[in-house]
């Protein structure tokens, strides 16, 4: 039940590794032509399709979300200019990290809006963004620590100011949660990756560009040109596409896993929204068992949730009031075969497709 962390990989991924060791060790480095022309465009189509987006040409692709997150920070030129970001106070580590060093630097101003009460949070947060001069808008479409789904971010986001960029962490809801950014695509960044519930592992994330973009990013590397590699001219140019964000070498081993599951699905007909419908089934089911069972800390009190229907992630969060507790209880679970994940008193359960119907989380409670 650690798969809001790292989801299994499907079967199919294997021969997939194979064959992008097969193809790099066949073509060396005439790897780059399909890559780029067969490879990554599949891959944001794939991508796009899930999404809503109309303009697969404008997913940019790298190794992490920090990395392109960081390429956007990098446009707004750190390094002279006041920077003013909006974000929440639930943000993901490397984000919250990165904001932590900037802030160190005289000319950056954070904001952030507490996240709870979870019911306020879209008034709170949307009121400060068109009161304060913000340079960027940064927020978690579900929140990490807790999978409590940000309540009406895309109609926070569709009613932007025009000076603010605004940027989605879309992590936890991208290949769980139905998501259609059509009504917002040429309003916002969307990042997101392959390692949680799409299952292809680490290694390959994405963002999503606004249309129109003209970010000049300070943190550019030579993907970024490679339409005009041989020849380079002097002055540093950006496409109006993917290649605007892009950086430098990476392993694409993870393209081709990726590109392999979202081929096996669909071939099977799983669709987003079916994946859904399963892990809201399976979640009852948990909370069934668990309001029977009576426990010390798996109980409704401790589980931090906003609306469990419509506003949650595909993992509970259960606040086992202090580390000791839950790192004793994950101990617990593991000796029963039942994996899991906890931040300080935060213990974390997940739920996924491969989780068989019937009495699977009987073990979460009976030792």
């Amino acid at each position: 039940m650690a798969c809001h962390s790292h989801h299994y990989w499907p079967d199919v991924t294997l021969e997939a590794v194979q064959q992008y060791w097969r193809d790099a060790a066949a073509l060396a480095d005439n790897k780059w032509g399909p890559l780029f022309e067969e490879k990554i465009p599949a891959w944001q189509e794939a991508v796009a399709r899930v999404l809503g987006l109309s303009a697969p040409e404008r997913i940019a692709i790298a190794p992490n979300t920090h990395e392109l997150v960081y390429r956007l920070l990098s446009a707004f030129d750190l390094l002279r200019q006041p920077l003013r970001i909006l974000t929440t106070d639930g943000e993901f580590y490397s984000f919250a990290r990165q904001l932590q060093r900037l802030e160190e630097e005289p000319n950056v101003r954070v904001t952030r809006i507490p996240k709870e009460p979870y019911a306020t949070l879209a008034q709170r947060f949307e009121e400060e963004l068109h009161g304060g001069d913000y340079q960027l808008a940064y927020a978690s479409q579900v929140f990490f620590d807790s999978g409590v789904v940000f309540p009406r971010l895309l109609e926070i986001a569709a009613r932007k100011p025009e000076r603010t960029e605004f940027a989605i962490d879309g992590y936890h809801a991208f290949f769980a949660r139905p998501s259609d950014l059509a009504a917002v695509a040429d309003k916002v960044f969307y990042t997101a990756g392959s390692y949680k519930y799409l299952g292809a592992g680490e290694g390959l994330c994405f963002m999503s560009i606004p249309a129109n973009c003209s970010l000049r990013p300070l943190n550019t590397g030579w993907f970024a040109e490679l339409a005009e590699l041989e020849n380079r001219a002097e002055r540093v140019a950006y496409a109006d596409n993917w290649l605007r964000f892009a950086g430098a070498t990476m392993d694409y081993s993870t393209l081709y896993k990726g590109l392999a599951i979202f081929q096996l699905f669909e071939r099977e007909g799983i669709t987003v929204e079916k994946i859904h419908r399963y892990v809201l089934a399976a979640q009852r089911r948990f909370l069934d068992t668990m309001d029977s069972a009576g426990h010390p800390l798996l109980n409704r009190e401790n589980l931090i949730h906003h609306d469990l229907e419509n506003s949650h992630g595909h993992f509970f969060t259960f606040d086992c009031g202090d580390s000791g507790r839950s790192e004793q209880l994950q101990e617990e679970l593991l000796s029963r075969g039942v994996l899991c994940d906890r931040r300080k008193q935060l213990l974390r359960l997940g739920f996924a497709i491969y989780h068989p119907e019937g009495e699977t989380y009987r073990r979460v409670f009976v030792s």
